[in-house]
């Protein structure tokens, strides 16, 4: 997606070897007219799979999640990180660890918001290791649910999550795929179609 790309040039700042901060439009402050294009983006990707349910990881995830949501007209969950007292303990769980904070955080996921009658899109704001994406499908093969597709804002190619994705045959579609960051610059794939 020719846009986002721009925006990362213009506004992503690259933080050492392997973590770009985006927080002007995707991780704290959300652009919704950007957020909004990227929704039709994965919608138009993955229109004829028959999804009924994205999912998502809080926080970051849950922006183009809705906006994609919107686009198919299905409900958005978002896994929870933090157990909440309004959270029955009727949960799917799984853990996962975050590569940007170094931490593992237990996500869940209340049992009636997904079943075996779901056929669910993955949305994620990054894929690097691939940490987010497998705990979520770990929640989605407890529930008995379909993993249809997975989509993504932006992709870290030189870390090891799309290799695993690729393996496991899952259909996936990222938004602007980065091949390195070199002197303090992102370095793009080309555009995968």
């Amino acid at each position: 997606m020719k846009e986002l790309e721009e925006r990362i040039k213009k506004d992503g700042r690259v933080i050492g070897k392997d973590v770009l901060k985006v927080d002007s439009f995707l991780n704290h402050q959300v652009d919704p007219m950007l957020m909004e294009k990227m929704g039709e983006e994965f919608y138009k990707r993955f229109k004829d799979s028959g999804i009924n349910k994205i999912l998502t990881v809080e926080s970051s995830g849950i922006a183009p999640a809705v906006m994609t949501g919107l686009k198919f007209g299905v409900p958005v969950v978002f896994a929870r990180k933090h157990k909440s007292v309004t959270l029955s303990d009727d949960l799917y769980t799984s853990e996962v660890y975050s590569f940007t904070k170094k931490t593992s955080n237990h996500i869940s996921i209340a049992k009636k918001y997904l079943s075996s009658d779901d056929k669910v899109l993955i949305i994620d704001d990054f894929l690097a290791n691939g940490q987010a994406v497998n705990g979520l499908n770990t929640i989605i093969d407890d529930a008995g649910a379909t993993l249809a597709g997975i989509g993504i804002v932006i992709e870290k190619s030189f870390q090891k999550g799309r290799q695993m994705i690729d393996k496991a045959g899952t259909p996936i579609y990222s938004l602007a795929r980065i091949k390195a960051f070199e002197n303090g610059q992102v370095v793009f794939e080309p555009e995968n179609d």
